[in-house]
């Protein structure tokens, strides 16, 4: 799935705690600038990217200032060049300044974000697998990284640890066996999917025993992979995911395996802000 919709209740207070923590209780340096001070501002790229985070900049700007106005050339998921105008800004220059850091802050980390994502979907794009995020986000941010995931032309896995059973290595050894955990999960809540995770042919074949609905191949070599796919086809409809130390320069050979699925915490973790620059004209 690919979430293309963040809800305006999180958006706004993604904005709030970032605010707070940047002006705390004001905001001294603008206010060296005259309050009745109006000025125009301009927002360029400096690199290559995708763009992401349009409703977060807008947001922090409402929430210091909603006279100040906005006039966009871009949006979410389009590819802007190096030099490329976003936006231009006018309004009270103190509140255009206070505001500056955290909407570029937001739009910085999100443009990073899809512009990753994109980089990792063209490299499979001519398989019939599709890449995955992970639940490794920056903490309050996962909705939003996510909704840039997608932007970028990925795909998300679960948001949480309420909406898909995940059982992992600790949740094994925890229950005593891939067919103990399975067997409750499917007891305490029948309608929900379960996904295991696996390290070898022998484990993917007591997930298919117990009756999983999805494997995770976790660390599995290209060839033990095609193994691995070809197991869960014989055994009827279950979802291959393909996970660990994936790279730019692997994926395309872990796709060529068959795989429903890869899934990548680099997507999120590994970001670099992307250079923006806003300038008074």
């Amino acid at each position: 799935m690919a979430l293309l919709f963040v809800p305006q209740s999180v958006i706004e207070e993604n904005v709030f705690v970032a605010l707070k923590e940047d002006i705390g209780e004001g905001d001294i340096t603008a206010e060296l600038i005259p309050a009745d001070n109006i000025s125009l501002a301009t927002v360029i790229s400096r690199e290559d990217c995708v763009f992401c985070g349009l409703d977060w900049f807008e947001e922090t700007f409402r929430q210091l200032d909603p006279e100040i106005l906005i006039d966009w050339c871009v949006d979410d998921g389009d590819d802007i060049d190096a030099g490329q105008v976003l936006c231009t800004i006018s309004g009270s220059s103190r509140n255009i300044v206070s505001a500056e850091r955290t909407a570029l802050n937001f739009v910085q980390m999100l443009s990073a974000t899809a512009s990753l994502a994109r980089q990792y979907a063209q490299k499979v794009a001519d398989t019939g697998t599709k890449v995955l995020d992970t639940r490794k986000t920056i903490p309050g941010l996962r909705l939003a990284q996510k909704y840039a995931v997608s932007c970028g032309g990925c795909e998300n896995h679960r948001i949480g640890l309420y909406d898909a059973f995940l059982i992992k290595e600790n949740h094994i050894n925890a229950c005593g066996s891939i067919a103990d955990a399975v067997s409750e999960a499917r007891f305490q809540n029948p309608e929900m999917s379960v996904e295991v995770e696996v390290e070898s042919l022998d484990e993917l074949q007591q997930a298919i025993d117990a009756g999983v609905d999805r494997v995770l191949l976790d660390n599995f070599d290209n060839d033990t992979l095609k193994q691995a796919v070809n197991l869960c086809r014989s055994a009827g409809d279950i979802i291959t995911e393909a996970s660990g130390n994936i790279t730019l320069d692997n994926i395309a050979g872990v796709a060529a395996s068959g795989v429903d699925y890869i899934s990548t915490g680099t997507l999120t973790k590994n970001v670099r802000a992307i250079d923006l620059s806003m300038r008074f004209d």
